[in-house]
């Protein structure tokens, strides 16, 4: 059993992962604040891409519209300040 769960996470790492692998290469990058951010967001194939925009080859997060809205209203009540 054991083995079989860790055959499917070196498979799938993050396991539970049901989203595509998304082509970013000519996704619409547009910054989060008004062109002074860190965080840059792609509206593709239905889904919404962030990156960092420092570091556009990095990894991009990949949301639901479902995760993206509750991700965006949990950030309008300041569920995410570290201040």
């Amino acid at each position: 059993m054991t083995d079989s769960i860790t055959a499917q996470q070196h498979r799938h790492p993050l396991g539970g992962w049901n989203k595509p692998d998304l082509d970013l290469s000519n996704a619409d990058w547009r910054s989060g604040s008004q062109g002074a951010g860190d965080v840059e967001i792609a509206f593709v194939e239905g889904f919404i891409a962030m990156r960092n925009a420092t570091r556009p080859e990095s990894p991009s997060l990949i949301f639901t519209p479902a995760e993206w809205r509750a991700f965006v209203l949990n950030a309008r009540e300041g569920e995410f300040d570290l201040t």
